[in-house]
């Protein structure tokens, strides 16, 4: 998907979530993927930042704070996306489904935002 900003699951989320999304043509990686899986929420969210993805998690509480403090730092950031994603077998499907359009909608760099996607 052209012009779609690029995505960072963390460990959370399913990697067959990632999967489905390129399938639907978004730039995704998984932190499973790049074996970061078992890497703390702060390394999770610096290695999103060096690539310039979004990061894709459920766990608010931590990366909120963490956003907080990347911004207070001054530190690389390039957004958070919040999920309230539900398990198998048609929850991974249903959650990479709706990360299609909230790209589509999305598209330019946001570092330091968090942004929330019901699914």
């Amino acid at each position: 998907m052209t012009g779609a900003p690029k995505l960072y699951l963390d460990a959370d989320l399913s990697p067959k979530i990632a999967a489905i999304a390129r399938g639907l043509g978004l730039d995704t990686i998984s932190a499973h993927d790049v074996g970061m899986a078992d890497a703390a929420d702060a390394d999770q969210l610096a290695r999103a930042a060096a690539e310039r993805r979004v990061l894709v998690t459920r766990n608010r509480d931590d990366f909120v704070t963490l956003t907080l403090e990347a911004y207070h730092d001054g530190a690389p950031h390039g957004g958070i996306l919040i999920v309230n994603a539900v398990g198998p077998p048609r929850g991974f499907a249903r959650t990479a489904h709706a990360l299609a359009p909230w790209a589509t909608t999305h598209r330019t760099a946001a570092p330091y935002a968090i942004f929330w996607l019901h699914v």
